[in-house]
């Protein structure tokens, strides 16, 4: 190619682009909600580290990978569209500590259930309780969702989903408080 007629494309070139898009604006700053997100940190990380310690009681169960996937969206789960992610908590947090007050509220209505009651966790009961009234705060006190009851023999299958999806429920509520903490 003459390097005449290069030099001509190579100047000419910017004319042809589309002209650069205008600056994003500053986000605007929402006033953040009363919840004392230092004080959610501590106590999702102390129901974290319990569900944690939690022994199974069936040695069986131990290796047991239950899956079981509800068509409703039940338990809840926080999912991207929950805007849990660092820059909409900074902005606006009001749909995030929706979905963790849907969430504990299932936990803690599950912890009450007779699923649980030849097996109560009365420590972990406690940090979600105590978790529950910090968020619930904000946004007022539900009432209580009774769960079905179930067959006896099903209680340690439906103990362990029910605390593996606590722990990992916990696990990601715990990071979303850290964020906030901060």
């Amino acid at each position: 190619m003459d390097p005449l007629r290069c030099l001509r494309l190579c100047l000419c070139l910017p004319l042809l682009l589309p002209p650069p898009a205008a600056p994003a604006p500053a986000p605007v700053q929402v006033p953040v909600s009363g919840t004392d997100w230092a004080a959610c940190r501590s106590l999702s990380r102390e129901l974290s580290r319990l569900v944690a310690t939690v022994k199974e009681p069936h040695r069986v169960l131990e290796e047991t990978h239950l899956s079981e996937e509800d068509p409703k969206n039940w338990p809840p789960r926080i999912r991207c569209s929950d805007a849990c992610d660092p820059s909409t908590l900074d902005t606006n947090n009001t749909r995030c500590l929706q979905r963790i007050l849907q969430g504990l509220q299932h936990y803690r209505d599950l912890l009450s259930s007779d699923i649980f009651t030849a097996r109560r966790l009365p420590r972990l009961e406690t940090a979600l309780e105590q978790l529950l009234g910090l968020v619930q705060q904000e946004h007022g006190r539900p009432p209580r969702h009774p769960v079905t009851p179930s067959e006896a023999w099903a209680h340690p299958l439906l103990q362990r989903l029910a605390l593996q999806r606590l722990q990992s429920f916990a696990a990601i509520m715990s990071r979303v408080f850290t964020h906030s903490a901060s």
